[in-house]
C-alpha cells in the first residue's frame, strides 16, 4: 500500500513538472511573438520615418535646386537675394538631416549627405558668380593716416595691401568691394559713410585692429590671425575662412564659418549660425556698442529682439543629441565687455 502510494506521487510530481515546462514554453512562445511583434513594428515605424524624411528631404532639395536655377540670367540684386535663400534653406536641409540620422540607414546617409554636398558646391560656384571680383580704388586708414586720399587703381590683385573704396557711375555710386588687405599691427576704422550697403573684405591681416562702424551688405573675413574685429549690423550674410586666434563682433543674419580655430564670437544672428571645418570656437552675444548702432540696426533691416547666437550647426557633427565639440559658449564670467580696453 504504501509502495503504491509513493509511486502515485513521483507520478504527480513528474506531471506537475511536465505541465510546468510546457508552461513555461507555451509562455516563451508567446514572449517571443511579442518580441517579434514589437519588432516588426519598430522597423515599420523606422521605415515610415525613413519615407518622410526622404519625402520631405528630396522635396526641399528640388526646391532649393529649382531656386538656384532660377539665379541664370538674374540682376546682381536678384541672384544675391536667392543665393541667400539658397543658404539659409540649405543650412535647414542640413538640420534636418541631423535630427534623422538615428534612422537612417548608413546608405541613406551617405546619400543625403552627397546630395548636400552637390547643393553646396552648386551654391559656391554661383555665389562666386554673382560677386565676381571688382577693379578697386583704395583708401587706407589707419591710426597714423587717418585722411588718406583716394587712389584708383585700375587693376590690382587682390591682395595689393590696400582698402578698397567704390567709384561712381553715371552719378550713382556702384556697389564696390571695399576692404584692407596684407597688413599687420594697426588700427583701421571705417564710418558708415564709406561703408554702408557695401561689401567689405577683409583678407590676409595680423595682430589687428578693426573697427566698423556702419552698416555693410555683407562682410567676408579671410585668413584672420590675432585681430580684433568690430562691425556693425551686417544686413545679409558674414562669411570667415581660415580665421584663427581672434576676436570678432557683429550682428547679421546669417554667419557661415570654415577653417576657424580657437576663435571668440559675439554674436547677433537672426536666422543660424553654421560652421565647418573648426574647432575651438566659442560663442556669446553680441556687446559692442558706439553711437549710431541703433541706426544703423534701423538701417540692416536685422530684428533687435531675435537673436540666435547660441543655435549652432556644425556641418562636421551629424551625431543627433551630442553637442558638438567644435564650438562652446563663452561663459557669462569670461565675456568681455569693455572693447576700448587695449589688448
Amino acid at each position: 500500500m504504501d509502495e503504491a502510494l509513493e509511486v502515485g506521487d513521483k507520478l504527480d510530481t513528474g506531471a506537475d513538472k511536465v505541465q510546468e515546462r510546457l508552461q513555461k514554453r507555451h509562455q516563451a512562445r508567446i514572449e517571443d511573438v511579442e518580441r517579434r511583434k514589437e519588432a516588426k513594428e519598430s522597423q515599420s515605424v523606422a521605415e515610415e520615418k525613413g519615407e518622410y524624411f526622404y519625402s520631405a528631404f528630396n522635396k526641399e532639395r528640388a526646391a532649393v535646386e529649382e531656386l538656384l536655377s532660377g539665379c541664370s540670367g538674374a540682376d546682381r540684386a536678384t541672384m544675391t537675394h536667392r543665393l541667400e535663400e539658397a543658404t539659409d534653406r540649405i543650412g535647414q536641409l542640413q538640420k534636418f538631416l541631423n535630427d534623422s540620422v538615428l534612422f537612417l540607414t548608413q546608405y541613406d546617409l551617405r546619400q543625403a549627405q552627397a546630395a548636400l554636398q552637390k547643393l553646396q558646391s552648386t551654391l559656391a560656384e554661383m555665389r562666386e558668380d554673382a560677386l565676381p571680383k571688382k577693379k578697386f580704388a583704395f583708401k587706407v586708414r589707419t591710426k597714423a593716416a587717418d585722411k588718406a586720399s583716394v587712389t584708383p587703381a585700375p587693376n590690382p590683385d587682390a591682395d595689393t595691401p590696400a582698402a578698397a573704396g567704390g567709384t561712381k557711375r553715371d552719378g550713382a555710386t556702384a556697389s564696390e568691394q571695399y576692404g584692407f588687405s596684407n597688413m599687420s599691427d594697426v588700427l583701421v576704422t571705417r564710418t558708415a559713410e564709406e561703408i554702408q550697403k557695401q561689401d567689405v573684405l577683409l583678407t590676409h591681416l595680423t595682430n589687428c585692429k578693426v573697427r566698423l562702424l556702419g552698416s555693410p551688405s555683407t562682410l567676408h573675413l579671410k585668413h584672420i590671425d590675432s585681430c580684433e574685429i568690430l562691425c556693425g549690423p551686417v544686413s545679409s550674410s558674414v562669411f570667415i575662412d581660415h580665421c584663427r586666434n581672434s576676436t570678432l563682433a557683429f550682428p547679421c543674419q546669417q554667419l557661415r564659418t570654415h577653417h576657424t580655430t580657437d576663435t571668440q564670437v559675439y554674436l547677433h544672428v537672426t536666422s543660424r549660425a553654421i560652421i565647418e571645418d573648426c574647432r575651438g570656437v566659442s560663442f556669446a552675444p553680441f556687446s559692442w556698442s558706439y553711437p549710431s548702432l541703433e541706426e544703423d540696426f534701423s538701417v540692416s533691416g536685422l530684428d533687435k529682439n531675435r537673436n540666435n547666437w547660441n543655435q549652432v550647426d556644425d556641418f562636421n557633427w551629424l551625431a543627433a543629441g551630442t553637442p558638438s565639440p567644435n564650438w562652446t559658449v563663452i561663459p557669462e564670467a569670461d565675456r568681455k565687455t569693455n572693447w576700448d580696453t587695449e589688448n
